[in-house]
């Protein structure tokens, strides 16, 4: 994509659909290993979502999104599995992260579920420990792909300490305003370009790539 905001589409399943949704220009790709996820992949599943993605797309990313897992879970978290991040998103602590950064030598990110203004100050302990932040809304039980939104009036004139990704209800018709109002690095949608949870809409995923390059033809 020629825009400076990069995109990510997370919850693929299929991977005839990931390698159309790859096709379109897009950055990153996530496949979820949340075994609680309606989108959820089991492991012996990933690796041919990541090679399709990779057949006619190297420079986008397939990206791994998991929640606390364990040492016993780190052999189906390493790269030569066909990712190349691994995006944690439960709870884990800042030293958490860094351990799993070494151990598993890949890119990671960690999502942070932002309940409050407040809890944006929590993304500076995991400054020094992650590759990127993924910032999504906060709802209980549920650890993403809601479609709820952060209010974007928290985020304007906050300082990242490191690249960072948009989530909640992230959809065509939402990202002038949003990219009128916040810079992030990338944003990230699952639920708004969906039929149903992991069967992704084509031509809402082209229409979201499409407006994301209107909105850097804006800024210039």
């Amino acid at each position: 994509m020629a825009s400076s905001t990069q995109l990510k589409i997370c919850g693929l399943r299929n991977p005839q659909q990931a390698a159309a949704v790859a096709r379109l220009g897009v950055e990153a790709i996530g496949v979820i290993g949340v075994p609680s996820s309606p989108r959820h992949v089991p492991p012996e599943l990933r690796p041919a979502l990541f090679e399709a993605i990779a057949a006619v797309a190297p420079p986008c990313a397939g990206v791994l999104v998991v929640a606390d897992p364990g040492d016993d879970d780190l052999p189906a978290l390493r790269p030569e599995r066909g990712h190349r991040v691994v995006q944690l998103h439960g709870g884990e602590t800042p030293e958490r992260c860094r351990e799993l950064r070494q151990r598993l030598g890949c890119t990671v990110w960690k999502a942070l579920r932002i309940r409050s203004p407040d809890d944006l100050s929590r993304a500076q302990l995991y400054g020094d420990h992650v590759d990127a932040l993924v910032l999504d809304a906060w709802v209980p039980d549920q650890l993403g792909g809601t479609g709820h939104r952060i209010p974007l009036e928290w985020l304007e004139g906050w300082i990242p300490p490191r690249p960072w990704w948009l989530a909640g209800g992230m959809a065509p018709e939402r990202v002038a305003e949003v990219l009128e109002r916040v810079s992030p690095t990338g944003l990230d949608a699952s639920s708004g370009v969906e039929r149903a949870p992991g069967d992704k809409d084509l031509a809402r995923v082209a229409a979201l790539v499409e407006a994301v390059r209107a909105a850097a033809r804006v800024q210039g």
